[in-house]
């Protein structure tokens, strides 16, 4: 039986790909899958026969576990380095949101996505039943973004409508891999200006968005999609952290939530 060989002469075993678990001593095979109906020998010596892998399917693996790695190693700097900073935004929130406070979150492209992943997970729910908070997703306003752009520029589609729901005390979420987005870095002086709090999901910094934020999250990656997948697990730390706050907290007396209900009351009606 033809065992599974590596693209150079001389070259040691395959890397197994993660996950995946050690078979049993002996040649390296594909495994063969056998007809509905239960387990059974190979219908033929030839579909029995192993494999050998192709160059093609060793670079697939080998950038696989490059990708994996890059991955593994970014998350490791963010738990050493960026564990607080979310740990202190989920304090902050669990004051802002349960009062009337609201969040607003922008991105561009797969970080429009992630951003509306958090809102959609403040609005429904994360892992337990709690009360539904307010947050918005500005890229999802599609007819607000087409006619800001259309009539103030591409620049502008986040800034108005910053300028339109934001209130002092709110929270505004700002996600980019490059911190370079023009119309990020505008909503963010929009936001400041309005007296929201500014927070930045960033790639490596500095960069210009982070600087113009109250605070940043940076995580320091070489590759786009490497942020993109940190920024998603900040996300879900964001939410699991917030949702252990609230849960130890004691609900807004009645004096401190009047005002957010007047708030509320006055967003309702304009």
């Amino acid at each position: 039986m033809t065992g599974r060989r590596s693209p150079s002469a001389g070259a040691g075993p395959s890397r197994r790909a993660v996950g995946e678990h050690p078979r049993q001593a002996g040649p390296a095979h594909r495994e063969h899958r056998c007809p509905e109906g239960g387990a059974g020998p190979a219908d033929s010596p030839a579909e029995a026969e192993a494999t050998p892998i192709t160059m093609s399917e060793s670079h697939a693996l080998d950038g696989a576990h490059r990708h994996c790695q890059s991955l593994q190693d970014a998350l490791g700097r963010f738990r050493r380095d960026g564990l607080g900073r979310i740990a202190d935004w989920a304090v902050h929130l669990a004051d802002v949101l349960p009062s009337g406070g609201r969040l607003l979150a922008a991105g561009n492209g797969g970080s429009a996505a992630q951003a509306q992943h958090l809102t959609a997970e403040l609005v429904g729910r994360y892992r337990r039943e709690r009360p539904a908070f307010s947050a918005i997703s500005l890229h999802a306003e599609t007819s607000s973004v087409t006619a800001i752009g259309n009539d103030y520029g591409f620049e502008h589609v986040y800034a108005r409508q910053v300028a339109a729901h934001g209130r002092p005390g709110d929270v505004l979420v700002l996600m980019s891999t490059s911190g370079r987005s023009a119309n990020l870095i505008t909503a963010a002086v929009a936001g400041r200006a309005a007296g929201l709090r500014v927070w930045a999901m960033t790639g490596p910094g500095p960069n210009p968005l982070a600087e113009a934020a109250d605070d940043a999250l940076c995580i320091d990656a070489d590759t786009t999609a490497t942020v993109q997948e940190a920024h998603l697990v900040a996300v879900h730390l964001l939410c699991e952290s917030f949702d252990t706050v609230i849960s130890h907290s004691p609900a807004p007396t009645a004096a401190a939530a009047a005002p957010a209900r007047a708030v509320a009351a006055h967003r309702s009606v304009s």
